[in-house]
């Protein structure tokens, strides 16, 4: 196989015969440029150091907590506004699709992400509409057309919170500027920015900060708030946000990251799936990690359960809210048995993260949102704090004994890949998938789990139907990869484009070439 992946799949680029001053709003280059040359070389320092802290971790110097500071060791509190007292439930979805963020808005949960990253593919087309989008819901004047009961639905006042979530740190831009690579992160908060009128907001602009690895990239994003509020004449500390916990380093440096941000930091969430992915991604090299079938490992794994329960105590200290992460399985309305399974898991998964002491949690389907608001205490629970909590937990606990590992798990995986690239490249960020939601963070812990059986195939026991153990050799992938893909389009309805196999078949050959090249970082 000799296409590589990024030819495949190119970096975000703005499209042929694209013109800043005529396709951008008037005066934003003018907004962008003196804020590119500032942040966009230490955003690429910033993804240097995260790929020296990778090779470091594969050759055995593995994350662990910083020294003691001002962040661990001072008294310091945020003021928590009234407006986001209540944060049981977040609902999260894609920004592109209009009738999804109206429907979420109008669902009576707590708190609302518009997601620029994981849930919607990284391309201009996609960007663009979700930043139409979010703008119109910022306004309150997004509307879809229900065809089943041929009317507009609009947006319904509330008091939800709306939150917006940019591309992270680790993704570009091209194409804006001639010559010159943005980063994604700056970009999309400064086209955002840029045209948000203060004054016409029900609460200060709030963003979802994904992808942080160290606690130094908070410092980013502190100063970039600063600088748009003072180009905006706002408030130094206008901008708000909250932060996702999806990377392992981060999470020995919680406190730290949320010092560097206090001047604007509400909360911090438990991202579980993109957390999987990269604690998998820094043990790499220890066969102790090969885990097992995604779907047979408990919600209460040791080591989502020790940071599950570090978070609010770190939160809690220092006046912040913690929020519980995305619970997998979807409810469905066509299939009864398959709804209440997913409702009765959901139900347990989010006791358990009240039980940890969380405030809230995220659902990503409007039927989720009684259930996961109903299992927090109200509005929340910032005065509970753990009896004689450990300081420094363990964060790595090796899940030994835990599920199990198998090749129909391995297939399970990679017939997964598959159809979630084939999804991408169809421009969906998300797809459904055997009842589960699947976006980039599930498809990069397949990609993982099966880089790792083939990694430690001589050190790990995968089976068979018959409890017989299967070598994981890179042949036997690819031949996995080619069954999956003849039964995938074997099963396509009649009548299915030809364009769509043609998807389906280059979806094959890129999710392939990630395992073998190694390219598991987010893209």
């Amino acid at each position: 196989m000799t296409t590589s992946y990024r030819t495949l799949q190119p970096m975000n680029t703005a499209p042929a015969g694209f013109d800043p001053a005529r396709d951008l709003p008037s005066g934003f280059l003018e907004f962008l440029l003196p804020l590119h040359r500032a942040f966009t070389p230490r955003q690429a320092q910033l993804v240097e150091k995260r790929a020296a802290a990778l090779a470091a971790a594969h050759q055995g110097r593995l994350p662990d907590y910083l020294p003691p500071s001002p962040a661990t060791q001072e008294n310091w509190q945020i003021e928590l506004p009234a407006w986001c007292q209540d944060q049981r439930n977040q609902m999260t979805g894609p920004a592109d699709d209009a009738e999804l963020v109206v429907k979420m808005l109008n669902s009576g949960a707590p708190g609302v992400m518009l997601d620029l990253e994981d849930s919607i593919a990284n391309s201009w087309p996609h960007l663009m509409q979700g930043v139409s989008n979010i703008l119109a819901a910022l306004r309150g004047e997004l509307t879809y057309f229900d065809r089943k009961r041929n009317r507009t639905v609009s947006i319904q006042p509330s008091k939800a919170v709306i939150m917006l979530r940019a591309r992270g740190l680790h993704l570009h831009q091209a194409g804006v500027l001639a010559g010159e690579i943005l980063s994604a992160s700056l970009f999309d908060v400064a086209l955002l920015t840029f045209q948000v009128n203060a004054a016409e907001q029900k609460h200060p602009l709030t963003f979802y900060i994904p992808k942080t690895e160290s606690a130094e990239e908070a410092l980013w994003w502190r100063d970039l708030f600063q600088a748009i509020a003072q180009a905006k004449g706002w408030p130094k500390n206008y901008i708000k946000c909250m932060a996702l916990v999806e990377s392992h380093p981060l999470a020995y440096q919680m406190e730290e990251f949320a010092y560097n941000l206090r001047e604007h930091i509400l909360a911090l969430n438990l991202g579980r799936w993109d957390y999987m992915a990269s604690l998998i991604h820094f043990n790499l090299a220890d066969p102790r990690w090969v885990l097992p079938d995604r779907n047979t490992i408990p919600h209460d794994v040791a080591f989502f359960q020790n940071l599950r329960n570090r978070i609010p105590e770190i939160c809690h200290k220092h006046g912040l809210l913690a929020i519980g992460g995305m619970t997998a399985l979807y409810p469905s309305r066509e299939d009864a048995e398959l709804n209440a399974r997913a409702l009765a898991i959901l139900e347990k998964d989010k006791k358990n993260e009240a039980m940890s002491l969380m405030d809230g949690a995220w659902t990503g389907h409007p039927d989720q949102n009684d259930i996961a608001v109903k299992q927090f205490p109200a509005p929340n629970q910032l005065k509970a704090r753990p009896a004689n909590p450990d300081p420094r937990p363990n964060l790595r606990p090796v899940p030994a004994g835990v599920g199990k590992q198998t090749l129909a798990g391995t297939r399970a995986a990679v017939r997964t890949v598959i159809r979630y690239r084939q999804g991408v490249l169809a421009g969906r960020g998300a797809s459904l998938l055997d009842g589960y939601m699947e976006d980039l963070a599930t498809d990069r812990i397949y990609r993982l789990m099966i880089a790792q059986r083939v990694r430690h195939r001589d050190a790990v026991t995968v089976v068979d139907d018959n409890g017989q153990p299967v070598l994981h050799m890179p042949e036997r992938i690819t031949a996995l990869f080619d069954e999956e893909l003849a039964r995938i389009l074997r099963e396509l309805p009649q009548g299915t484009p030809a364009e769509t196999s043609q998807q389906f078949q280059q979806a094959r050959a890129i999710s392939e070439q990630m395992i073998v090249t190694g390219d598991f970082n987010p893209v």
